[in-house]
């Protein structure tokens, strides 16, 4: 997986949208529930369909970005990783966020990246409809495929509302997911490593 090819489908997507489309829908959604967006009780709620057509058209529309990389003319070799990602995602089984942080790390050979690519990356995958598991193979399928590394980690610990507000109500629950590739998969102190550097308080 290229971002170049994943450039064709966000285009089309961008052309698809429609917010006034979408803001009907909003509507009708709300008065299917037997919320009247239209209640002059609750002249508020007029704007309503309007703003979560918006809302949902941001949590699913990713900023264009240039995956930059660079001659790696240091011959660096060991791990490069960014900590506490910020992951906005939205469930595609019930529509709702969810909401974490990820680690991406690699360790490089020919080229390395600009650091702010890996949380633009992160979140070119996330807004979407998605699942955690497919959200985090993604990102290191693309580091891999982008720059050939040794080796690719990523780590994502995220609380998903379709648990927390619904269901099983489980509140304190967070779920978490991880991809190895690489010397990263296949080493296991490389591994340990990487895992070691995400914690919060490392021991």
């Amino acid at each position: 997986m290229t971002l170049v090819t994943e450039r064709p489908r966000i285009a089309a997507l961008l052309e698809r949208r429609d917010l006034d489309a979408a803001t009907d829908a909003a509507a009708d959604f709300l008065r299917a529930l037997g919320v009247d967006p239209d209640d002059p009780a609750r002249p508020d709620l007029a704007l309503t369909p309007r703003r979560l057509a918006t809302a949902y058209d941001e949590l699913l529309t990713a900023r264009p970005f240039d995956f930059t990389s660079f001659d790696n003319a240091e011959g660096y070799d060991e791990l490069v990783l960014v900590r506490d990602i910020p992951v906005r995602s939205v469930c595609e089984h019930h529509l709702l966020p969810f909401v974490g942080r990820a680690h991406v790390g690699y360790l490089p050979v020919g080229r390395i990246v600009g650091l702010s690519k890996l949380p633009r990356l992160v979140e070119h995958f996330a807004r979407r409809l998605q699942t955690q598991e497919r959200l985090t193979i993604q990102i290191a399928e693309a580091l891999e495929w982008q720059l050939a590394p040794r080796g690719v980690g990523v780590v994502i610990e995220a609380a998903h509302s379709c648990m927390s507000l619904r269901g099983a109500l489980a509140g304190d629950a967070t779920t978490s997911t991880s991809a190895f590739r690489g010397a990263l998969r296949e080493d296991p102190r490389s591994r340990a490593e990487f895992l070691a550097l995400t914690r919060r308080d490392p021991r």
